[in-house]
């Protein structure tokens, strides 16, 4: 990769996306909490939530991934309190879509995501964009189920 290609694809709005992810960290009470990882680049993330008539009520994660791991993460983090798994598991297949089959952007509220349009070059790092959405829809999984 050249320092061009490195230079555009950790762009200003990823490196501020992933200096700024919302909700970081456990929260009180968490009805179901999931780990995913990436065996391509080892990046973590740790989703934890409650939730409250089939909307996510409260939202924590723990995110060690890239710098493009760390932007999805707070695409996610941004807008996640009040959806519901079916908004999220569409976010999470319009976000795959959009890295793998040059798909759009995905729908409002993840629109944000636009700014990952540059790892589509990148098949290596689409695991760890991915991976705080699967851990969120894990996680509520395990709390709906229990």
């Amino acid at each position: 990769m050249s320092d061009a290609d490195m230079m555009q694809l950790y762009s200003k709005r990823i490196l501020a996306l992933a200096a700024d992810i919302p909700h970081l960290g456990r929260i009180e009470g968490a009805e179901g909490s999931a780990m995913k990882r990436s065996p391509q680049c080892g990046s973590t993330v740790t989703a934890h939530v409650r939730m409250k008539d089939g909307r996510v009520e409260d939202f924590g994660q723990e995110v060690r991934a890239c710098a493009l791991g760390q932007a999805s993460a707070g695409v996610l983090g941004q807008a996640v309190i009040g959806a519901s798994r079916e908004e999220i598991a569409k976010g999470t297949e319009q976000l795959s879509a959009m890295l793998k089959e040059a798909g759009p952007v995905p729908d409002a509220p993840w629109a944000g995501l636009e700014v990952l349009i540059p790892a589509r070059d990148y098949p290596n790092r689409h695991a760890s964009i991915l991976l705080s959405w699967q851990a969120a829809l894990e996680a509520i999984d395990l709390a709906e189920s229990g």
